[in-house]
């Protein structure tokens, strides 16, 4: 019996040396009870129900700002994707109005042979190249002036037509997609003076 009582004795020592090291008490040893509550950390019901929709709610909106942020990416890349050639096809431009400004010269002066031929066919064949990159033109005469697709260059009295109408066209205005790649320079119609 003596011997048990050692023993005993040893592993109190054993548990008093261990907290003197960690500054933590030692772990319970079979022979104690541990209690399954501690009163600093219990915590009511609702205050764990309450803790619980908190989480769902924070869940909930991170998942839709994911959502949300999916999408804005997605359309953020396809807007990128839609107009990655927007500045090639703007300094072709030129080429297609210088196209047009031959075109016109050869109607001027009365020609009609292959070379207008062989200019018109290559306008067209541009301008059919280009609408598959989502460049069109905008057509203007005879339409209401729109500020957001025109750029007014003259204006001309017309008993005609009413006013801030097109009357004339010096230069092609270009869509590319939904946006104005160029708008078009126009003669714009006004009210006769008396």
């Amino acid at each position: 019996m003596g011997n048990c009582s050692e023993e005993s004795q040893a592993g109190k020592s054993e548990q008093a040396d261990l907290q003197d090291i960690t500054g933590n008490p030692p772990p319970p040893t079979s022979g104690t009870e541990v209690s399954s509550h501690d009163d600093t950390e219990t915590a009511t019901l609702p205050d764990l129900q309450e803790e619980l929709l908190a989480a769902q709610d924070k869940y909930l909106r991170l998942a839709a700002e994911f959502e949300n942020y999916k999408r804005r990416s997605q359309r953020d890349l396809s807007e990128a994707i839609k107009f990655a050639n927007e500045s090639l096809l703007k300094n072709l431009l030129p080429v297609i109005d210088n196209l047009e400004r031959a075109i016109q010269c050869g109607k001027d002066a009365g020609l009609n042979n292959a070379v207008m031929d062989g200019i018109e066919l290559t306008r067209k064949s541009f301008l059919e190249t280009v609408e598959k990159l989502g460049l069109r033109q905008i057509s203007s005469a005879g339409q209401a002036f729109d500020p957001s697709m025109h750029q007014a260059v003259a204006q001309v009295e017309s008993s005609t037509l009413e006013p801030n109408m097109v009357v004339d066209e010096f230069q092609k205005g270009y869509f590319l997609h939904d946006r104005i790649a160029r708008p078009a320079m126009v003669t714009v119609s006004k009210e006769p003076s008396s």
